[in-house]
């Protein structure tokens, strides 16, 4: 009840969020400039104009573009805002004016633009986001190498950073996203003709960032983008609502696989669908069995599996549940995802009667959701790991057992003559219960038989025999063993769920204190060493990170507290994973033979370092689950050590450029002012000199202009003091200028 109340507290409040008063935002979105977006944006706001909407114009770049500035006739233009920068006048968008007119619509071009200095906001999507906040509804233009989250996908593509980024939480608050899209070649035709840059401008496009492969894939990018974005809107709109019903508007599908090791061959055929498809797809696992503790041989399975599919481009997701069918099934329709794919079962129809068959559960329940069963593609038989077969029983479980049914036969034999005899079923059952916790359904089966036949010997007449007189207590002995098995089954599913939940927790943690440490320095150096020690605590064996010098040379930039040997044939693992960017090492298909196993610190661009770790007796190879937390814990690292590269390149680019303002500055003050100024004194003086007869007037103004004319020189010498001393505060420091 009390999570049917949250969730309903959680609808009304989104419901309340929506009703808000807050303004409308429509963003027109397309690949790159030139796609037609600034016109689009137009045609619309002429339209609401024609239906009665109070419109005008707040900013918007024609780029002079003639058909664009027809469709500003007519239209209430906001007058721009003028600002002197560097000698230079700019134009920018007049936020205070829009807010004091107050109008109902109002479009502002270049949602990405960065302000000029003295404008209240340094970017115009804060100022559109104040405009919203004033319930003032917005339309806007957007290209889609300026969204946060592909803006670096767009510079490997292009070749060209973007540095004008507008945040994806900021996007997701738009109502509503309409793609302006135009094929490649009318789009290169419109650059020739001058329609979308000048014509020495267009030429330069035309070779660079306007090349057709570049904007094939932009166009693509955005297709993609505005397809993520719709259906983010969507499920929003069923999650407010409460529609659980699938929509079909996606081809996302989902595929469930098992432990069993031939699940790869159906990962294998769910991937050739999705790339002849395009369709996103997410592999699931479903731990309802208790596998964790019973049989880890197959937990190692199932995260091989999962890596597997992340490899192969996949979403995973592991989920836990009672039923495999149910919790399937509510995941699908909480993703919106139309059809699930499932293998071929293996068991006999017989098992199929008394367990339960998947597939004919997911086939009944699915409703509006689509059910493939595939068989996978034709490989070798796949054999099983020499340790399938199951633990025997421990003597351990088997000795706690014999106590425990000594104790509770105890207890009944205290209860006999005061209770019924179906009270004391009650005290078995508990100790059966006990033990599945404990020790697991296997022994708390043996456990379940030897109740029923202490309650027989000891409790049913005639007493100590195993005979009964009256044939309604084997009906009783049936169902209370039946009852053990399941009431064990059930506790040792718990248990199983338990440990589970209780691992994810501690990786959560260790992800968390990790990320929480990295944010606290943004020098390289120092993050390294946060890394290391994480992971030193994390594998509890040697540990180290290696990087390449100026001569590309090995170096060892960080290591653990315990010793890390090297060799030559370590050195050379390191730097094939260095100049390959794959994992290597003991236990890997590459190089195995090697001591230790090495990872790469992989960036957006580039590999960044390399990982490494010997892990000796520890069970880091026989857990291929903490392998891949290894893995996650070592991508956090190597993003955040990118994040501070990237941070020291910018303050670099800004020295480089304050160093260009200062010399042109010093160009200009000594080739122009500074001989100017002196040329006027020089001449003021011969004029003194030269006087043989002047008026004390003419004396005293000429001296005041020569004084004029001195102080300007020293306010200007005070000025280049001044400039001088700020750039002596903003060298960066030695570690800054030399990160690659």
């Amino acid at each position: 009840m009390m999570e049917e109340k949250s969730d309903i507290d959680q609808i009304l409040a989104r419901i309340k969020a929506g009703e808000s008063k807050r303004g409308k935002l429509k963003i027109f979105f397309g690949a790159v400039a030139g796609v037609g977006k600034t016109y689009a944006m137009l045609e619309a706001a002429r339209l609401r104009k024609k239906e009665g909407m109070d419109v005008m114009v707040g900013y918007v770049e024609t780029h002079k573009r003639a058909e664009t500035e027809i469709l500003l006739e007519g239209l209430e233009i906001l007058p721009a805002k003028k600002i002197m920068y560097r000698g230079t006048e700019l134009r920018e968008f007049d936020l205070d004016a829009a807010l004091k007119r107050k109008t109902s619509l109002i479009l502002v071009d270049e949602l990405a633009h960065t302000n000029a200095p003295g404008v209240r906001h340094a970017k115009r999507w804060q100022d559109i986001e104040e405009l919203l906040n004033h319930d003032i509804n917005v339309y806007t233009t957007l290209n889609v190498q300026h969204c946060e989250s592909v803006h670096d996908i767009v510079a490997q593509i292009t070749g060209v950073v973007v540095k004008e980024i507008v945040p994806d939480s900021f996007l997701e608050m738009a109502d509503e996203i309409e793609l302006i899209d135009l094929p490649s070649e009318e789009l290169l035709k419109r650059l020739k003709e001058g329609k979308v840059y000048l014509v020495p401008q267009a030429e330069r496009a035309a070779m660079n960032f306007f090349r057709p492969g570049n904007l094939i894939a932009l166009r693509q990018l955005a297709l993609r983008y505005t397809a993520r974005s719709v259906d983010a809107k969507m499920r929003a709109y069923k999650e407010m609502y409460s529609i659980s019903k699938v929509w079909k508007a996606s081809d996302r599908f989902l595929l469930c696989i098992s432990g069993d090791p031939s699940a790869i061959r159906l990962i294998h055929s769910a991937k050739r669908i999705a790339s002849e498809t395009g369709a996103d797809w997410i592999v699931a696992y479903v731990e309802a069995a208790p596998s964790l503790t019973r049989r880890p041989y197959r937990q190692n399975q199932v995260d091989d599996l999962i890596r597997s599919s992340e490899k192969l481009g996949a979403e995973t997701i592991v989920l836990s549940g009672q039923r495999i069918s149910e919790t399937l099934l509510a995941y699908a329709r909480s993703k919106n995802v139309g059809k699930i794919i499932v293998g071929k079962p293996k068991r006999s129809w017989l098992s199929e009667l008394f367990t339960g068959s998947v597939v004919n559960e997911l086939a009944r329940q699915s409703g509006e959701i689509d059910i493939y069963i595939l068989s996978g593609e034709v490989e070798e038989k796949i054999p099983e790991p020499m340790s399938a077969p199951p633990r025997p029983l421990s003597w351990k479980g088997a000795l706690w057992s014999i106590m425990i049914i000594f104790l509770c036969t105890t207890v009944n034999s205290l209860l006999f003559h005061i209770v019924d005899l179906s009270n004391l079923i009650m005290v078995y059952l508990l100790g059966v219960i006990c033990v599945a916790f404990f020790f697991g359904k296997r022994i708390s089966f043996f456990l379940s038989l030897l109740s029923v036949l202490c309650f027989d010997y000891f409790f049913v007449p005639p007493y100590f025999t195993f005979a009964v007189a009256d044939v309604q207590y084997v009906i009783t002995f049936i169902v209370m063993l039946i009852t053990g098995i399941v009431v064990s089954t059930l506790a040792d599913r718990l248990r199983t769920q338990m440990i589970s939940a209780g691992h994810r927790e501690e990786h959560n943690q260790i992800l968390y204190a990790l990320n929480k440490e990295l944010s606290k320095t943004s020098d390289s150096d120092e993050l390294i060493k946060i890394a290391v020690k994480h992971f030193e605590e994390f594998c509890k064996c040697p540990v180290a990170i290696f990087g390449l010098d100026q001569k590309k040379s090995l170096i060892v930039q960080a290591r653990g507290s315990l010793a890390f040997p090297m060799s030559v044939n370590e050195e050379g693992v390191i730097l094939w994973v260095y100049k390959h960017g794959k994992m290597a090492g003991r236990g890997t298909n590459t190089l195995p033979g090697s001591k230790g196993i090495y990872l790469p610190l992989m960036g957006t661009e580039k590999t960044l370092g390399v990982f490494g770790v010997l892990p000796g007796d520890s069970q880091l190879l026989s857990e291929p689950r903490k392998m891949h937390f290894l893995e996650m814990m070592v991508t956090q690292t190597a993003l955040a050590i990118e994040g501070a590269q990237l941070a020291a390149a910018m303050i670099r680019a800004e020295y480089a450029i304050e160093n260009e303002r200062i010399k042109n500055l010093f160009l200009t003050t000594f080739s122009y002012d500074v001989p100017q100024k002196l040329s006027a004194i020089s001449k003021m003086v011969s004029q003194l000199l030269a006087a043989k007869e002047m008026e004390d007037e003419e004396k005293t103004e000429i001296v005041k202009q020569i004084r004029s004319e001195v102080e300007q020189l020293n306010a200007l010498s005070v000025e280049l003091h001044n400039i001088l001393k700020t750039r002596s505060n903003i060298i960066p420091d030695e570690k800054q200028q030399n990160l690659d």
